[in-house]
């Protein structure tokens, strides 16, 4: 029974890295995504393309390689000293996500009926004006599922920390093999259901109640 709660509280503290992590990036990702994506949309085609260019290199390399880039790069490339490596995690984490929220900020604008951005020009409504009053609370209601998959989609990719050393849940649970104990692996898949299922109904929560904008 000591050795359960001792393995509990231990990946409990890894668990809250893991939460930290992600909560952090959220609070970066989600308006660096809305400007990526400004930019991926921009009429202005070198700022386009360059900006396209870049959340095709992001999107298509794996998140563990951006991790070493970002936490290694710096001091092998230009001898500058390394970032701390929780912050180097979440450069590299809140990038990341910045590029795939954009993509789905983008499918949300383009989805809105074309017809709806030349009814608030008729009504004399400036750019910024029909993006706030008609097509932003439209686009979060159009965003919520897709961007519910990547938020728990982050939850266990933070699990990828673990190679600069950053000692997420699952180092912890690894950390119990030296001692001769599997079943703290396992254990972590608790923290992580338990996590992932209360972030799914705070999320169906939010869905339903904008539910009113049909």
């Amino acid at each position: 029974m000591n050795s359960f709660l001792a393995v509990t509280m231990t990946l409990a503290g890894g668990l809250l890295t893991t939460g930290k992590l992600a909560a952090l990036t959220l609070l970066f990702a989600l308006p660096l995504g809305l400007l990526i994506c400004f930019g991926s949309m921009s009429r202005f085609s070198p700022l386009r393309w360059l900006v396209k260019t870049f959340v095709w290199i992001v999107r298509g390399s794996p998140l563990m390689l951006q991790i070493m880039i970002v936490y290694y790069g710096p001091g092998l490339l230009f001898d500058l000293p390394l970032l701390p490596r929780f912050t180097a995690a979440l450069v590299t984490f809140a990038i990341n996500y910045a590029c795939y929220f954009s993509e789905i900020y983008r499918g949300g604008i383009q989805s809105i009926p074309r017809g709806q951005y030349e009814a608030g020009q008729v009504l004399g409504m400036t750019r910024s004006q029909i993006f706030f009053k008609i097509t932003l609370l439209q686009l979060v209601k159009r965003i919520v599922p897709p961007m519910g998959n990547e938020f728990i989609t982050l939850v266990k990719d933070t699990a990828l920390v673990r190679v600069i050393l950053v000692y997420e849940i699952i180092w912890m649970g690894e950390s119990y093999i030296k001692k001769g104990m599997i079943w703290p692996l396992f254990y972590t898949a608790v923290f992580y259901l338990a996590a992932n299922g209360l972030l799914t109904l705070l999320l169906n929560w939010f869905e339903k109640k904008l539910s009113y904008f049909k």
